[in-house]
C-alpha cells in the first residue's frame, strides 16, 4: 500500500470515528443504553435500576460513571435494602466491577458499601471489603425500580422474583 493510500485511509478511520463519537453524544440511535453496556461486559441489566440518565464510560480503561436524576433505594423481598446514590461508578471488565461506589446494602442495622461485583457462571459475588454474598444470575434479569424494588405491581409491573442468595460470608 503506497504512503498517500494509507494516509487516506488513517483520514477515513479517524472522520468514522469523529462521526460515531459525534453521533453518540448527542444521543444518537447507535448509542448504547447503559444497561447495554453492561451486559456487553457480561453482566445482567438488572444489577443497575430503572432510570439511568446518563453515563460515561472509558473503552480503554473500563473507568465508568452513570447517573440518576435522584438517589434512589428499596428492599428486594424485604431481606436486603439497597441505596444508589445519584453517582455510581467504579471499574468494569468482562466479569468484574472493581472499585465500585454509590452502592450501599442495609447489613442487620449497617450500611456497608458494595465494593466489587464479579460474575462466576451463573453468579454474581457482591463484596463490602469484608464479606461478601452470592446471588443467582436469575435475580438480576429485570431491572428494579426506585422506591419498590422488583414489587411494583401498583405500577403495573407484574414482574415479581424471590431472591435466592448463599448467606454474606468472609472473603478471608
Amino acid at each position: 500500500m503506497s504512503a498517500r493510500c494509507h494516509q487516506i485511509t488513517v483520514s477515513f478511520v479517524i472522520l468514522t470515528s469523529l462521526a460515531i463519537l459525534s453521533s453518540a453524544s448527542d444521543g444518537g440511535d447507535d448509542f448504547p443504553s447503559v444497561y447495554e453496556v453492561i451486559e456487553s461486559f457480561d453482566f445482567p441489566r438488572g444489577i443497575l435500576p430503572v432510570g439511568i440518565t446518563g453515563y460515561d464510560i472509558d473503552w480503554n480503561t473500563g473507568k465508568f460513571d452513570a447517573y440518576l436524576k435522584d438517589s434512589c433505594s428499596f428492599s428486594l423481598e424485604g431481606s436486603y435494602q439497597l441505596k444508589y446514590k445519584s453517582r455510581i461508578s467504579g471499574y468494569i471488565q468482562k466479569d468484574r466491577i472493581t472499585n465500585l461506589s454509590g452502592v450501599s446494602v442495609k447489613v442487620f442495622f449497617l450500611w456497608l458499601n458494595i465494593v466489587e461485583v464479579i460474575r462466576s457462571g451463573n453468579d454474581l459475588q457482591f463484596s463490602v471489603g469484608i464479606a461478601s454474598a452470592s446471588f443467582s444470575l436469575d435475580n438480576f434479569l429485570v431491572s428494579p425500580r426506585c422506591g419498590c424494588g422488583l414489587d411494583c405491581k401498583s405500577l403495573g409491573n407484574e414482574d415479581h422474583a424471590e431472591i435466592r442468595s448463599n448467606p454474606f460470608v468472609s472473603s478471608i
